[in-house]
C-alpha cells in the first residue's frame, strides 16, 4: 500500500515507516576518494535537479536498497539511483516491499580505486537479477564509461558515448580521459559539479549585485525623470494656466469687442430704419405733393380751358358787336346819305 500522502499545499510528502530492524547505513564510507564523492553528488544532484518538477521520480544516493523482506542480507547500496512512479521525499533505506514492489529503474555505480572488476562485475549482476533497466559505470579517473540497457534477456551492453538514456532522456558524450564525462540534460545544459555551481553561484551573486546596483541606478534615475517629468508637467500647466488666462482675457476683450461692435451695429440699425422711415414719410409726403400739384394743373388746365372757352366767346361776342357796330355806322352813313335800306 502507498505510503504518499497528499500535502495541504499540493505537493506529496513521502512519510517513510519506521523498521528498525533493516539498518539505514552498511557502515562503509559513502566514497573512498574526493574524486568520487565529487562525481556521485554530480549525478545525484544532477538527477535531482532534472526531475525537481516531477512529485512521482524518487532519486537517491548510496542509499541502502532492501529487495526482500525478513532478508536483509539482500541489500545493496548504489551510488546514485532514480525511481519513477515513486513518492520523492525522506527515507532511512528503500524498502521494495514499502514502495509497493517498484524497482528501481536506473542505477549508477562510480568506481574508485578500490573496486575491482570482478566486484563491479557482481554489481552489475545483482542488478540485473533484481530487474534495472538502465545500469552506468563511471571511472572518473580512467574515463572508462560502460553502458547496460535491459532487453528480454537482461541486461546487455551497448556503446555508452553518444547514448541517450530512454528514461532519463539524457545524453552520455564519455571521451576516454580523465573527468571527462558529460551528462546533457533534454534542455541541452549538462550536469554541473559542485565546484561549478559555487562558482556560477558566485557569479550569479556578483550579476545579482551588479543587477541590484543596475536596478538603484535605474530606479533613481527614473525617480529623476519621474521628477522632471513632473516639474516639467508643473511648469508646463503654469504656462498653460498663463497662457488660459491670456486667452481668457483675450477672449474677454473681444467679446466686448464684439458687444460694443453689436450695440453700434444694433444703433446703425436703427439709425438707418429711422432715416428710412422719414425717407418713406418724405416719399409720402412728396407723392401727396405731386398728386397735389397733378390735381393743381388739372384745375390750371381746367382754367385755362375755361379760360380760353371765355376768351373765344369774348372774341365771338367781340366781333358780334364790332359787326354790329359796323353795321349801325354804315346804317348811320346811309341814312346820312339818305339811303333807305331795306
Amino acid at each position: 500500500m502507498s505510503t504518499a500522502r497528499p500535502d495541504p499545499r499540493g505537493s506529496t510528502t513521502y512519510v517513510d515507516p519506521d523498521e528498525p530492524e533493516y539498518p539505514s547505513s552498511d557502515g562503509k564510507p559513502m566514497a573512498e576518494s574526493t574524486t568520487q564523492f565529487r562525481w556521485i553528488v554530480t549525478i545525484k544532484e544532477g538527477l535531482d535537479a532534472l526531475f525537481a518538477d516531477r512529485d512521482d521520480v524518487f532519486v537517491a544516493g548510496d542509499l541502502l536498497w532492501y529487495a526482500t523482506k525478513n532478508d536483509k542480507a539482500d541489500v545493496m547500496a548504489p551510488d546514485a539511483m532514480v525511481v519513477f512512479g515513486r513518492p520523492r521525499g525522506d527515507r532511512r533505506s528503500y524498502r521494495e516491499w514499502v514502495e509497493e514492489g517498484v524497482v528501481p529503474q536506473v542505477v549508477f555505480e562510480v568506481a574508485s580505486h578500490t573496486n575491482t572488476p570482478e566486484e563491479m562485475d557482481g554489481k552489475r549482476l545483482r542488478y540485473d537479477a533484481r530487474g534495472v533497466e538502465e545500469y552506468y559505470f563511471y571511472d572518473p579517473e580512467s574515463g572508462a564509461f560502460e553502458a547496460w540497457i535491459r532487453r528480454p534477456d537482461g541486461l546487455r551492453a551497448i556503446k555508452g558515448d553518444g547514448w541517450r538514456s530512454p528514461r532519463l532522456e539524457v545524453t552520455f558524450h564519455a571521451p576516454r580521459r580523465k573527468e571527462a564525462l558529460e551528462i546533457v540534460r533534454p534542455d541541452g545544459r549538462r550536469f554541473r559539479t559542485f565546484g561549478e555551481l559555487a562558482r556560477d553561484e558566485a557569479a550569479a551573486r556578483r550579476i545579482a549585485k551588479a543587477e541590484r546596483k543596475r536596478r538603484r541606478r535605474a530606479e533613481q534615475a527614473t525617480v529623476e525623470e519621474a521628477e522632471r517629468a513632473e516639474s516639467e508637467r508643473l511648469r508646463r500647466e503654469h504656462a498653460q494656466h498663463l497662457a488660459d488666462r491670456a486667452d481668457a482675457r483675450a477672449l474677454a476683450e473681444r467679446r466686448s469687442r464684439e458687444e460694443a461692435d453689436a450695440r453700434a451695429l444694433e444703433a446703425d440699425a436703427r439709425a438707418l430704419a429711422e432715416r428710412r422711415s422719414r425717407e418713406e414719410a418724405d416719399a409720402r409726403a412728396l407723392e401727396a405733393d405731386a398728386r397735389a400739384l397733378e390735381a393743381d394743373a388739372r384745375a390750371l388746365e381746367a382754367d385755362a380751358r375755361a379760360l380760353a372757352e371765355r376768351r373765344s366767346r369774348e372774341e365771338a361776342d367781340a366781333r358780334a358787336l364790332a359787326e354790329r357796330r359796323r353795321a349801325e355806322a354804315m346804317e348811320a352813313k346811309l341814312r346820312e346819305l339818305g339811303m333807305k335800306l331795306d
